[in-house]
């Protein structure tokens, strides 16, 4: 069992830049590949990036790359979104999710994350 949760959401301006933390429970989060999710008022939740179970290995979205950086320290437990350069369009809930995994790839498929946090609400003005 994995408990998540998500800390750093906030309103900033446009250009602007925030950096989630996603910290984990439990003595087997080195185990797991972690992803960021988002949704938007009225719309599904999206992919936005994951990190495999030892750091090596990341995927992110369109929308997210060059911006967005994922990464994590498995002696603290906890997973990062450096998030620059944010956009009105970024403006969403962002969730944090977890499955257990050791291999170097990731999937993007919300419903392969057995654990997800509750979210931290992230807004951007113009």
């Amino acid at each position: 069992q994995v408990q998540l949760v998500e800390s750093g959401g906030g309103l900033v301006q446009a250009g602007g830049s925030l950096r989630l933390s996603c910290a984990a429970s439990g003595r087997t989060f080195s185990t797991y590949a972690m992803g960021w999710f988002r949704q938007a008022p009225g719309k599904e939740r999206d992919f936005v990036v994951a990190i495999n179970w030892s750091g090596a290995n990341t995927h992110y979205a369109d929308s997210a790359k060059g911006r967005f950086t994922i990464s994590r320290d498995n002696a603290k437990n906890t997973v990062y979104l450096q998030m620059n350069n944010l956009k009105p369009e970024d403006t969403a809930v962002y969730y944090c999710a977890a499955y257990p995994s050791t291999s170097l790839f990731v999937t993007t498929q919300a419903s392969l994350y057995n654990y997800w946090g509750q979210g931290t609400q992230v807004t951007v003005s113009s």
